[in-house]
């Protein structure tokens, strides 16, 4: 089985959300989806106080996609924006 690197971003709706609670939420969707290997969380900023939350884990190819997972993340009412923003072929 060959593992990927997927890379994912979600914007949350306004600097008020609680990205605590979006990550945990956001964290568990995965978790539901591809039960990954590892899992890293970084929040980014982008402008006037508004941070984005930038995801990176590990998961089989044979799983799948995306996008249903994305389709899940966009209807929290939360997020302003869930999109996958990269996938490579682990190696190693």
């Amino acid at each position: 089985m060959s593992q990927a690197v997927v890379t994912f971003k979600v914007m949350p709706e306004s600097p008020e959300v609680d990205l605590e609670e979006l990550q945990s939420f956001t964290e568990d969707q995965i978790n539901d989806f591809f039960s990954p290997d590892e899992l890293k969380v970084k929040k980014e900023p982008v402008a006037f106080g508004l941070k984005a939350l930038v995801i990176q884990f590990t998961m089989d190819e044979e799983e799948g996609n995306t996008d249903d997972l994305e389709d899940t993340l966009n209807e929290h009412e939360d997020v302003r924006s869930a999109e996958t923003t990269d996938v490579r072929r682990a190696f190693g």
